[in-house]
């Protein structure tokens, strides 16, 4: 196995672990004024927040901060 495919394996499942975190913990706390996510639109978020999870995590980590 290459370095680059162990690489790419350990960031999909890093963005895999945390985008289910994010869905089901952090996605609330992320937006500026409260609100229910339905369970459709978790499912939806699930797939950007995986492949885009240092993005998410940055984002979610500011929110914490914030409050």
């Amino acid at each position: 196995m290459s370095i680059l495919a162990v690489i790419l394996a350990l960031y999909v499942a890093a963005g895999v672990v945390i985008g289910i975190a994010f869905v089901l913990f952090g996605v609330t706390h992320v937006l500026s004024y409260p609100v229910t996510v339905t369970i459709g639109a978790r499912i939806l978020l699930l797939p950007g927040s995986a492949l885009l999870w240092p993005f998410v995590l940055g984002r979610w980590l500011k929110s914490r901060n914030r409050r």
